[in-house]
């Protein structure tokens, strides 16, 4: 079984690479990050464990790897 992240982990390793908090509604944070020439908005569910498929769009919408996300954990 692969490790579930929190929420608080996955905003902070976010954060670190270089994404802005924009907004929150309910439990929903909404970061962005401007990158050369694209846009990347990324909503992520403040649960105390994210799901593993909610953790895969996550990375999809942030266009990181596991691994590059895992590089900003601490």
């Amino acid at each position: 079984m692969p490790k579930l992240y929190s929420a608080r982990i996955v905003l902070a390793a976010l954060q670190r690479a270089g994404f802005s908090l924009i907004s929150q509604r309910g439990s929903h944070i909404k970061l962005y990050k401007r990158d050369k020439d694209k846009n990347f908005t990324v909503i992520v569910p403040n649960h105390k464990e994210i799901a593993i498929s909610t953790f895969n769009s996550i990375l999809k919408q942030a266009g990181l790897t596991r691994k590059g996300l895992e590089k900003f954990i601490r």
